[in-house]
């Protein structure tokens, strides 16, 4: 443990591989997220579209875990779980949560504040149509976030349905579907030398245009 907690405490990685400037930066945190997006893509960085989310359930308890970008539009980011999970109880408790996208390679970040909602039922059953035959059985499986006594319980579970739907189409689980996130803030971080990183905010309060500003590191 001595030697674990010297690693971390000597850890040090300074940045500099790029610079972000308030002047540069697009006027709609959308346009600039989908430009770090493709960036990301193209230097070819494992999941560019997997952010953690973070919830608070009806104990104001916090709670993160990695989910993954499905969707971006001008509603908002859109991602796909289990309603019946701890994230989906936490979401139904409340409203408002945060993202972050964390991509050190290219030594960048960013911050998403917002509040979720459900997507309609139809581009849930769309998403859903898409995906792989396995991963729609393994929607139905999985009672998401509840106690299991072992892992073959799980797999016995997931044989039988595969054996059910063997021959016909797997509809949408009714406990399954889209979450879309719209943000009332965006932070984009870039790592720079010496620590005095760049961090360009986008507010906007209701309907009106966004307000592009810059935080001290």
């Amino acid at each position: 443990m001595e030697d674990i907690q010297k690693y971390i405490t000597n850890l040090r990685t300074d940045y500099g591989i790029h610079g972000l400037d308030e002047k540069e930066v697009a006027t709609d945190p959308f346009v600039q997220l989908g430009q770090w997006m493709e960036e990301a893509a193209k230097a070819e960085l494992p999941d560019p579209n997997a952010m953690v989310l973070s919830t608070v359930s009806s104990e104001l308890q916090v709670s993160s875990r990695v989910v993954l970008l499905r969707g971006i539009s001008d509603a908002g980011l859109t991602f796909y779980t289990n309603y019946l999970s701890q994230k989906g109880k936490d979401m139904e408790a409340h409203s408002k949560v945060s993202l972050n996208f964390f991509w050190p390679q290219i030594e960048r970040q960013i911050r998403v504040v917002g509040d979720c909602q459900k997507v309609p039922a139809e581009v849930s059953d769309a998403y859903f149509n898409s995906r792989p035959k396995e991963s729609q059985i393994g929607a139905w499986a999985s009672a998401q976030s509840t106690e299991l006594s072992s892992r073959s319980e799980l797999e016995k579970v997931y044989d039988d349905l595969t054996a059910q739907y063997a021959n016909e189409p797997i509809p949408r689980p009714p406990h399954w579907g889209g979450y879309c996130i719209e943000p009332k803030r965006f932070e984009f971080w870039q790592g720079r030398p010496s620590r005095l990183h760049d961090r360009i905010v986008y507010n906007r309060e209701g309907t009106s245009d966004w307000k592009i500003g810059r935080l001290s590191p």
